[in-house]
């Protein structure tokens, strides 16, 4: 006989939708048919993502990108980072600038914790201009610090406002708990975990259904502690807020201290967004971007067993 699908009782788990057979590529069928195998792959159809996750998600997108860029522009006024209350040069953490050679030539030197690299044409002298980081990297894209200010603070309250909606109903919803949280499971398979990134081993069946150790730590982290870290460093810069809140300032270990740390934080920020992008990558970009947007990821079991 034949093999047949099996799929999940959806009357059992309404989050589970089945996909009719029609759906799956018919090599499959074919060659399971062909190898008179008892099993046959099934696919079914997951409630992954709820509304506010998608509507928060993506709501994040053109916020975010504004913030980096318009932050790299404030940035560039004074391209350097230090420790404490003061700027001073010769201590700088970082200092991106531009130099000129013996030859007249013009090149960018990037300075971190006193060693030097040469950047020419990504940070310190790019397009013939001396700029920290390059015009297609800001907004706006000519030195605009009072423009940049702009689109940061208005970009910046959008943000927060978005962010503590969504934490407000991650933490009613129980999503925080129910997904983002480790189980004692989760905290003994980190390990094989690990492994499994670092030779571009993915989840699938069952597993792919829910959030493995390292992506619930790691959204855990962007949500509880970098995102509000690059809040509170970036009000503790306002000298407004600095006159109501002085200990704000003070937490921090000053005004350069809290720049400095508003930049390593929001730097993470970009190689979360990064890596986060590459998984959707490797791991089915069709599958995950649909699942953003209509809420349904599709997973894929292999070998399930029937009788015939």
């Amino acid at each position: 006989m034949a093999a047949s699908i099996r799929f999940r009782d959806h009357a059992v788990n309404p989050g589970v939708e089945p996909v009719p057979s029609a759906e799956l590529p018919a090599s499959a069928t074919a060659s399971a048919r062909d190898r008179g195998a008892s099993a046959a792959p099934s696919v079914e159809r997951v409630y992954r993502h709820r509304l506010p996750v998608r509507i928060s998600h993506w709501l994040n997108v053109p916020f975010l990108i504004i913030l980096i860029m318009s932050g790299l522009q404030i940035f560039n006024a004074h391209p350097a980072l230090y420790w404490g209350d003061r700027s001073d040069r010769d201590q700088a953490l970082l200092a991106i600038r531009p130099v000129q050679t013996e030859s007249g030539e013009v090149k960018g030197l990037t300075t971190i914790l006193g060693h030097q690299f040469e950047t020419t044409g990504v940070l310190g002298y790019s397009n013939g201009m001396s700029r920290g980081f390059p015009a297609w990297a800001t907004i706006p894209s000519g030195k605009w610090l009072a423009m940049g200010r702009q689109w940061h603070l208005f970009f910046a309250w959008l943000f927060v406002t978005n962010g503590l909606i969504f934490t407000a109903y991650a933490l009613a919803s129980r999503h925080v708990t129910r997904d983002l949280t480790p189980t004692g499971k989760d905290w003994r398979g980190i390990g094989k975990s690990i492994k499994d990134h670092l030779i571009l081993r993915h989840p699938s069946g069952n597993e792919a259904k829910r959030y493995n150790v390292l992506q619930k730590l790691a959204y855990a982290t962007i949500l509880f502690i970098v995102a509000p870290l690059i809040v509170l460093t970036g009000l503790a810069m306002s000298p407004t807020i600095d006159t109501a809140f002085p200990w704000l300032l003070t937490m921090f270990g000053g005004r350069q201290a809290a720049r400095t740390i508003h930049f390593i934080a929001s730097f993470s920020f970009v190689g979360f967004i990064v890596i986060h992008v590459l998984q959707v990558v490797l791991t089915g970009f069709l599958n995950n971007i649909r699942s953003m947007v209509t809420g349904w990821f599709t997973v894929r079991h292999e070998g399930v067993s029937h009788e015939a």
